[in-house]
C-alpha cells in the first residue's frame, strides 16, 4: 500500500489531471513511473496489474471502493469513516482488510458520488441519498452528524432482477397468492408494499411490476431511481431533488406526484411513501388514480390509520356510494 500510495502521488505530478486526460493516458503514466521504482521489478505479473489497478482506481474511480462495486457478490457495503469498512456477502457481515488513506480522500470520494447524480452534500446538509453509475443505492450522513467521520451505506441490486418465478421456487410465496397478486395488478388496484429494511420491499415491487400490461403509461417516482420495470416501451421515471445550497428548488415526492397527475399515467408507482407526501397519494387515490405504491419506514400508527382509510374508501368504493 505505501509502494502504491508513493506510485500515485508521482502519477499525480507528472500528470494534469482535466477532463481531456484519458484514462489510457493515466495508465501509461503509471506505468511509466513503476518502471522507476526498483521495489516494482521484484513483483509478479499478478501483483504489478493490482497495483497499477489501485492506483487508477485511486485517481480516476472510486478508490479502495471500486474493487466492491465490481464484485458481484457483494451485497452490501458500509463505511464507518475512512478506517472501518464493512460488507455483506453470502448473507454474513465481515470487516474487509482495506480502508481509505484519510477522511480527506473518503470525503473526496463522497463528492464523486454525490455529484454525479446531481446531489449536494455537506456540513449544512449533511444527510443524503443518491445512487451510483450501476444502479446501487446509496446513503451518505457526515459530520458533524455522524460522529466517527463521513458514514456511507451502498445497497447493491443483482443485475438478474428477481421474478415470481424465482420466489416461488424459494418459498417465500405460494401460486395461489401469486396468481391472486397477479389478478389485482391487472385489474389496477392499489397495492401497498410495507416492511423493514433489507426486507425486500423493492424487490418484491419489481416482481409485480412484471405483471402490468406493456400498452400502459408507467410513471415512478422515487427518492433515488432504483426500481428495475422492464418491458414497458411508455415509461416515465421521476426523481427528487434536494434544495440547493441557499436550500431553495427542492422538488420533493409530493410535487412529483401532483406533477405525475398531469402526465396522462395509466399508473403511477411510487418507490415510498413518507411524511406528508402520504396525504397528496390519498387525494391521488380519492381521484381514481390506480397504480402501486411502497411504503417504507413509516411509523407504525401512521401505517394503521393509512390503512384504515384505504380500506374504508375501498368498501365505500365496492358498494357504488361514491
Amino acid at each position: 500500500m505505501e509502494l502504491a500510495q508513493k506510485i500515485k502521488e508521482q502519477v499525480l505530478q507528472a500528470l494534469d489531471l482535466g477532463r481531456d486526460t484519458t484514462d489510457q493516458k493515466i495508465l501509461e503514466q503509471i506505468d511509466i513511473e513503476m518502471s522507476k521504482e526498483e521495489e516494482v521489478q521484484y513483483l509478479s505479473v499478478k501483483e504489478k496489474l493490482r497495483i497499477q489497478k489501485d492506483i487508477f482506481n485511486g485517481i480516476r474511480r472510486l478508490d479502495v471502493l471500486q474493487e466492491l462495486v465490481e464484485n458481484k457478490s457483494i451485497t452490501e457495503i458500509m463505511i464507518n469513516g475512512y478506517q472501518d469498512i464493512f460488507i455483506e456477502e453470502a448473507g454474513q457481515i465481515r470487516k474487509w482488510h482495506k480502508s481509505f488513506e484519510s477522511t480527506e480522500k473518503l470525503a473526496d470520494v463522497v463528492q464523486q458520488i454525490v455529484s454525479k447524480a446531481n446531489r449536494i452534500v455537506n456540513e449544512a446538509n449533511p444527510i443524503v441519498d443518491t445512487r451510483l453509475e450501476d444502479g446501487s443505492r446509496v446513503n451518505v450522513v457526515l459530520p458533524p452528524v455522524a460522529l466517527n467521520g463521513p458514514i456511507v451505506t451502498i445497497r447493491k441490486f443483482p443485475e438478474k432482477t428477481m421474478e415470481m418465478e424465482d420466489l416461488l421456487a424459494y418459498g417465500s410465496i405460494t401460486e395461489e397468492v401469486a396468481n391472486f397478486l397477479k389478478k389485482l395488478v391487472i385489474a389496477k388496484y392499489n397495492i401497498f408494499i410495507s416492511g423493514g429494511t433489507g426486507s425486500g420491499k423493492t424487490t418484491f415491487l419489481n416482481v409485480l411490476s412484471n405483471y402490468i400490461p406493456q400498452d400502459e403509461r408507467i410513471i415512478t417516482i422515487e427518492d433515488s431511481a432504483e426500481l428495475q420495470i422492464k418491458n414497458i416501451p411508455n415509461l416515465v421515471k421521476l426523481e427528487t431533488r434536494n434544495a440547493n445550497v441557499e436550500g431553495k428548488n427542492e422538488i420533493s415526492i409530493r410535487d412529483l406526484i401532483k406533477s405525475a397527475l398531469r402526465m396522462r399515467p395509466s399508473r403511477i408507482i411510487v418507490g415510498e411513501v413518507r411524511d406528508a407526501a402520504a396525504i397528496d397519494m390519498l387525494s391521488a387515490l380519492n381521484t381514481g388514480q390506480l397504480g402501486l405504491a411502497s411504503l417504507r419506514h413509516i411509523e407504525r400508527t401512521v401505517h394503521f390509520l393509512l390503512m384504515t382509510v384505504l380500506f374504508m374508501w375501498s368498501l365505500i368504493h365496492s358498494l357504488n356510494i361514491l
